[in-house]
């Protein structure tokens, strides 16, 4: 989410061109417990497309960058055709960067699919996205961020797994590499555990988590950045929430705005059925009330719709835009524990 202006205006008109009556758009989706289809794992020598469904790379050379790195996974990375082109603040045209994402999936010689970038535009390509070509082809999609409108609607239209984890373009640190590689190569089912904070502190309070409401729970993993997904509730490209574990970040959102998104979520009818959620971080979300007498904390905004639900809760997970981050599978079956402040995958994410 890096167009910050832009994206808070653009939400509220799509939201707006979205809007449905909730449970009809719920209705025409698969429910949470048929998210269940997988795609092909990792080996070394596969080709990973490239794309950019959403904001635009500042220059070529951060693809050269990109490339690298991809190089550097063992994997071998190939340009999707519009990857360089500009049209606003988006790579390319709407219609451009969708037929990218079809041909990625048609290409039999691709095995999976990086997105460079989040910022924001991914929304926008969905209804002009091959949803038989797609579900024809599965195939590991990650990314983060605006790439959250992606996962959701594979989830919805399509029923395969993708992976909620750094896109291509991101800082790719060895904590990072090690939470991908087993889900992404191996077919692993880890226990996604915080990192030790590493201060100098007599008490750690680096990458703390805090239990809102304790209990373990089981469902499918569904979720991404909350202000992203908060603009698909009414349409047909959200996934059945019923009895799956919801997951939230945010980045640079006022306490008022999470408070409002989350009540949106509430009033769609997202959060009533859940079986459990955790939020990670909400990086830069304070605004000018935050401390003052009579203002929400982002603690309190969270107790308040999502401690009222029932559900084992908790805050703090390691996702989000921060540098290095989990890669969580969407659609896997999961448990948390909010106690502990873990997620425990329960099965592959891949074949």
């Amino acid at each position: 989410m890096d167009i910050e202006f832009s994206r808070r205006q653009i939400m509220a008109g799509l939201a707006a061109l979205l809007s449905a009556p909730p449970v009809m758009a719920m209705q025409a989706n698969s429910p949470a417990s048929s998210v269940h289809r997988k795609p092909p794992r990792l080996k070394k020598g596969d080709t990973v497309g490239l794309i950019e469904p959403a904001s635009a790379s500042d220059e070529p050379f951060q693809i050269q960058l990109v490339e690298e790195a991809i190089t550097a996974m063992g994997l071998i990375p190939k340009r999707a055709p519009h990857i360089l082109d500009r049209y606003g603040y988006l790579a390319g045209r709407d219609k451009d960067r969708a037929s990218d994402i079809n041909a990625m999936f048609a290409d039999k010689t691709v095995k999976a699919i990086f997105a460079v970038r989040g910022g924001w535009g991914s929304a926008r390509l969905l209804p002009y996205l091959d949803w038989d070509i797609i579900r024809a082809n599965p195939k590991l999609l990650t990314g983060f961020s605006d790439i959250t409108a992606l996962h959701m609607a594979i989830a919805a239209k399509a029923g395969f797994t993708t992976l909620h984890g750094p896109n291509a373009g991101s800082a790719w640190g060895k904590s990072s590499w090690d939470a991908f590689y087993p889900i992404a190569f191996d077919a692993a089912t880890p226990t996604l555990v915080n990192p030790e904070g590493g201060e100098d502190r007599l008490t750690q309070r680096r990458w703390r988590t805090q239990t809102i409401t304790a209990g373990k729970a089981k469902g499918r993993l569904l979720g991404g950045n909350l202000t992203v997904l908060s603009a698909l509730a009414g349409s047909s490209y959200l996934p059945d929430f019923n009895g799956a574990i919801l997951f939230l970040e945010d980045v640079d959102e006022a306490e008022y705005r999470i408070d409002r998104m989350l009540t949106q979520l509430g009033l769609a009818g997202i959060l009533k059925n859940l079986a459990g959620a955790v939020f990670g971080q909400c990086t830069s979300c304070t605004g000018s009330s935050s401390g003052v007498y009579g203002g929400f904390t982002l603690n309190d905004v969270l107790r308040q719709h999502l401690g009222s639900l029932g559900i084992p809760v908790y805050t703090g997970a390691w996702f989000g835009h921060i540098t290095d981050q989990f890669t969580l599978a969407q659609g896997v079956m999961t448990e948390i524990d909010a106690n502990a402040g873990t997620l425990r995958m329960l099965e592959p994410a891949v074949t």
